[in-house]
């Protein structure tokens, strides 16, 4: 019994010192990743710094997705501490701080004439553990030989062989490369999904006639917001009472601050410039515009890029040749410049700088008010040769403006005019603000109206001093009981032959005129059209409108093609035509009736704004509801193509130099490892460069021949100083 107690005691004694060792190891690890995070963070031009700020700062301004998620599972967001960092970005750390403890031992051991590999060896392997377990993936789940065989060939070869030096020099630069990554990619997906604004983390309501203020997350649907001059709203809703000026830009596109006052829709991350409103909450955290557009935002982030898809297709070919081309400098350059080659991976560096370059450029995009849902995209606009406009809503304006105004009694134009504009007045559709702008253009005064009753979908009838007055189509006439004389019959029929809409007014008993309305062409699209076809471009309108109308316009725009009499089913068949015919066609719509047509196009682009984004089927949404960021969008692709084509080049013509190099120059492994992050880090610098105002590349800025010379003399140097130790 005494025994058995014993051995209990022994067994919890030695528990609780592998306790408290593990609590110091954990400890210990904090401090180091708070020193990292301190010290060699703020080296990396500050960013991950940057990122921490930004997560202290979260107790009073949250960003848009975490406080749509807290909101949605109704917990308060208190604050992120600095030390918080993600396990990746730990791992990566300890990894840096093992591959220099690995190579100052090295150094020692070799200055010392001692032996190094007890301890060197394991800790080396120990490093490249996350390589092995890739090239173990990749065999067993694809049965291939890719870059993370090569990858694991070089740090085996590198370690076994006693190149402690080399090897340790290698994996601190490929882990801090990794760090350079990572950190890229944090600032440019925060900065990207942060491009909407942030939401503050309380909110005023009013509760029985006082305004109370309360945490964001505990906002519901139906209570009333308050919401002052420089603050930001945090929900959509309609504001019941109050009137400011607002900066939707961010969401909307729209440059200028709009006038906001009852009755009008606000959303969420607009800011209120100047004034005071009260908002009734229709919708809080993930289901508000703002948070659905960042969700969005953070999907497309994630999306692989074409481009991308053909590095890994490049690397998985030149793989397998690479093993072979090591095999055969073994006999001829010896051990160290076989193992040397299989670090050349041709093409890989592609796989990490392209995502940083789309990120980048999504938030080009994004900051141009362009929201951009698919980055495959990006390269698709980039091969579009055909463009096809959809004629209603987007070459138009939503509202028509008024042409005509034909009387067939005793009042006068004006007269007429202004009955209907009065009886118009109270309603918001398109064909009723183009009459009731027509009589302001005038200077006219409206009348008075007793009383108005609208017939759905036919037409409305008032009082109007004394008199009866209705307005409605030819079908409303017959329903009233009001005669349509042949002429008008006629008139109507020549309207529509182009595109024109047509109101008939009556007053008492008989039709007094009518009043004919055409589509407002945007004031953009000529520009545009032009701005394509300096592009190559072949561009079409597609419309339901007659034969002539549709012809006129086309002529009068400067287009090439149209497709007249096209029901919205059958617009999809038409890009389905053209794309059997070998073209890449874009389709522009607004989003709305068009949803086949934007999903059988390569490309689409809706111009359907902020509040339809969720349901919008196109790949990008111009956020103003314009045509005017188009050429814009455009430029951007061609500085985005440019770009990657210089990632590609600087992807690929490292891998070639070390393989050159190790046969030509007799360069090692150290020379190997320093072409391959030389690389990297190029193509860093290419994916995460700006430059909005000059005109795209044609290709990549290429190193003169004398620095590459220089280059190649310093890595020669290095490698045989190291080769030395």
């Amino acid at each position: 019994m005494s025994s058995a107690l014993d051995h209990l005691v022994g067994a919890l004694e030695e528990n609780s010192r592998v306790n408290s060792l593990l609590r110091t190891l954990n400890d210990f690890d904090d401090r180091y990743q708070q020193w990292i995070q301190d010290r060699i963070d703020p080296l990396l031009n500050g960013t991950r710094s940057q990122h921490v700020e930004t997560l202290e700062q979260a107790h009073t301004t949250s960003s848009l997705l975490q406080t749509a998620e807290l909101a949605q599972r109704g917990i308060k967001l208190e604050g992120v501490s600095a030390s918080s960092i993600d396990e990746q970005t730990r791992e990566v750390n300890r990894n840096i701080g093992l591959s220099v403890f690995l190579t100052l031992t090295a150094v020692v051991a070799n200055a010392a004439l001692l032996p190094a590999t007890l301890i060197c060896l394991p800790m080396g392997l120990y490093i490249s553990r996350s390589i092995f377990q890739a090239a173990y993936v990749d065999y067993v789940t694809e049965r291939k030989v890719g870059d993370p065989a090569l990858a694991s060939l070089l740090m085996l070869g590198t370690f076994l062989g006693g190149f402690y030096i080399a090897g340790g020099v290698a994996s601190m630069l490929y882990y801090l490369a990794n760090k350079v990554i990572l950190v890229t990619q944090d600032r440019s997906r925060n900065k990207l999904i942060s491009i909407i604004g942030q939401l503050p983390s309380h909110a005023w309501i009013l509760v029985d006639g006082q305004e109370t203020e309360i945490p964001l997350a505990q906002v519901q649907e139906g209570d009333t917001v308050v919401v002052g001059a420089g603050q930001v709203i945090p929900v959509d809703g309609v504001v019941v009472a109050g009137h400011a000026t607002v900066d939707q830009h961010r969401l909307s596109g729209e440059a200028q601050p709009v006038e906001k006052s009852k009755e009008d829709r606000v959303m969420a991350a607009t800011m209120v410039r100047a004034g005071k409103i009260y908002v009734q909450v229709s919708q809080t955290g993930v289901m508000t515009v703002a948070a659905q557009i960042g969700e969005i935002l953070n999907n497309t982030a994630s999306q692989p890029l074409l481009i991308e898809s053909k590095a890994i297709q490049v690397v998985d070919q030149a793989a397998m040749p690479t093993l072979l081309t090591a095999g055969l400098a073994w006999p001829l350059v010896g051990y160290q410049g076989a193992v040397a080659i299989t670090g050349a991976s041709i093409g890989y560096n592609l796989r990490l700088t392209g995502p940083i370059a789309m990120l980048n450029y999504l938030n080009m995009a994004a900051e141009m008010g362009i929201l951009i849902k698919d980055g495959r995209s990006l390269e698709l606009l980039y091969e579009i040769d055909t463009v096809i406009f959809d004629k209603t809503g987007t070459l138009t304006e939503e509202q028509p403006q008024v042409v005509h105004v034909d009387c067939l009694g005793t009042f006068a134009a004006a007269e007429l005019l202004a009955y209907a504009a009065a009886v118009e007045s109270r309603q918001s559709h398109p064909i009723a603000r183009a009459i009731v702008a027509a009589a302001q253009q005038q200077g006219l005064s409206l009348p008075e109206i007793d009383d108005t009753h609208y017939v759905v979908g036919y037409g409305l009838h008032a009082q109007i001093d004394g008199h009866q007055v209705r307005i409605g189509s030819s079908r409303f006439m017959e329903l009233e009981g009001i005669a349509v004389p042949q002429t008008v019959t006629n008139l109507l029929q020549k309207a529509h032959g182009q595109g024109h809409s047509v109101v008939m007014v009556s007053i008492d008993e008989n039709l007094a005129g009518t009043i004919e309305l055409e589509p407002t062409i945007r004031s953009e699209v000529a520009e545009i059209v032009a701005d394509l076809h300096r592009r190559k471009m072949q561009v079409y309108i597609i419309s339901g409108d007659q034969e002539q109308p549709t012809e006129k316009l086309a002529r009068s725009l400067g287009i090439d093609h149209y497709f007249a009499n096209t029901l919205p089913g059958d617009k999809a068949a038409h890009v389905e035509r053209l794309q059997a015919a070998g073209h890449k066609v874009c389709f522009i719509g607004d989003g709305i009736n068009d949803s086949l047509a934007l999903r059988q196009a390569n490309v689409s682009i809706s111009l359907s704004g902020a509040t339809s984004v969720a349901t919008d089927t196109a790949q990008i949404v111009m956020m103003d509801q314009s045509l005017r960021q188009l050429p814009a969008l455009l430029d951007l692709v061609d500085k985005f193509n440019g770009n990657m084509r210089a990632g590609f080049v600087a992807a690929m013509v490292p891998g070639f130099v070390t393989i050159g190099g190790v046969f030509l120059l007799k360069l090692g492994i150290f020379a190997s490892t320093m072409i391959y992050n030389v690389g990297l880090m190029a193509g860093v610098g290419i994916e995460t460069h700006q430059d909005p105002d000059n005109a795209p590349s044609d290709g990549p800025n290429m190193v003169p021949l004398d620095e590459i010379e220089k280059l190649l003399r310093t890595l020669m140097a290095l490698d045989r100083v190291a080769k030395a130790a």
